[in-house]
């Protein structure tokens, strides 16, 4: 029988995840950092998320909330709610641990935990890069993935719409 629990056990608070963190720093292991909202997962999340993974030991993966989802998208997003978001990203080989946080963007979850590598999607600029500076300031690199062309929530999202 498989354990099922298992990627809920991914899903951390960011008090959590600064203790594990401190764990994997005492053990001089890295751990590479990303965010998003994750509303509608496609192919392109998972090149990015595979390109990120290979950055460091370790793959954090931050996710805004549902209110926040609803601040930067609009009224009609999130899609999938932030457990269910947390929970799929957790259940990804590639990903070690998930948090949810709630302002626009994750700069304090950023400052918290200071990533040996920050990455984001190539649609980003490091000077657009919530974190960089602080990330950098600690020794820390930034790497900026590739973006899949063709790939969007907001595409999948508009393509669902019109098929039905």
């Amino acid at each position: 029988m498989k354990n099922t629990t298992f990627a809920a056990n991914k899903i951390y608070s960011l008090q959590q995840l600064q203790q594990l963190v401190e764990t994997w720093k005492l053990r001089s292991q890295t751990f590479a950092f990303t965010n998003g909202c994750f509303d509608v997962l496609h192919a392109g999340h998972i090149l990015s998320l595979n390109e990120a993974a290979k950055t460091a030991d370790y793959l954090v993966v931050a996710i805004n909330s549902d209110s926040s989802v609803k601040r930067l998208k609009g009224e009609n997003r999130p899609v999938n709610n932030e457990q269910d978001r947390a929970l799929l990203l957790a259940n990804l080989i590639q990903v070690d641990a998930v948090v949810i946080f709630d302002e626009d963007t994750p700069l304090n979850v950023i400052k918290t935990l200071l990533p040996d590598v920050l990455i984001k999607g190539g649609d980003y600029t490091i000077d657009q890069i919530a974190g960089a500076k602080e990330v950098q300031a600690n020794g820390g690199k930034i790497v900026i993935n590739p973006i899949l062309k063709g790939y969007s929530s907001s595409k999948t999202i508009e393509k669902i719409k019109c098929a039905g």
